[in-house]
C-alpha cells in the first residue's frame, strides 16, 4: 500500500481520535499535493461540528434565557419553543455530526481503494 494513499486516509480516520490535530500535522509534513489536498479536506469536515456546535450553543441560550428569566417574574407557563427548541438543536446537531463521520469513514475507505 501506497504511504500518501495511507496518509489520506488516516487524515480523515483521525475524526475518530485526533479530529484537528492529525490533519494540520499531515497537511504541513506531505510534499504530496494530493494528500495535501485530502488532509485539507478533511480538516474542513472536522471543524463543520465544531462551528455548528457554537451556532447552536449561541442559538439556545438566546432563545431560551430571555423566556425563562420574564418567567420567574411572571410565573407564566414555559413556551413551547423555549422547553423544545434546545432539544430540537441538539438533535439537528447529532444527525449533522453523524453525516460528518459516515462521510469521513467512507472518503477514508475511498481513498485506500
Amino acid at each position: 500500500m501506497n504511504n500518501s494513499k495511507m496518509l489520506s486516509a488516516l487524515s480523515y480516520f483521525s475524526v475518530l481520535f485526533a479530529p484537528f490535530i492529525v490533519p494540520i500535522i499531515v497537511f504541513f509534513v506531505s510534499q504530496d499535493k494530493e494528500v495535501k489536498y485530502h488532509a485539507k479536506k478533511s480538516f474542513i469536515s472536522h471543524i463543520i461540528p465544531v462551528v455548528l456546535m457554537i451556532i447552536i450553543f449561541i442559538s439556545v441560550f438566546a432563545t431560551t434565557i430571555p423566556t425563562t428569566s420574564s418567567m420567574l417574574l411572571t410565573f407564566e407557563k414555559p413556551s413551547l419553543w423555549s422547553t423544545f427548541g434546545p432539544l430540537l438543536f441538539i438533535m439537528i446537531y447529532i444527525i449533522i455530526y453523524m453525516i460528518v463521520l459516515i462521510w469521513n469513514i467512507i472518503q477514508g475507505i475511498r481513498v485506500l481503494r
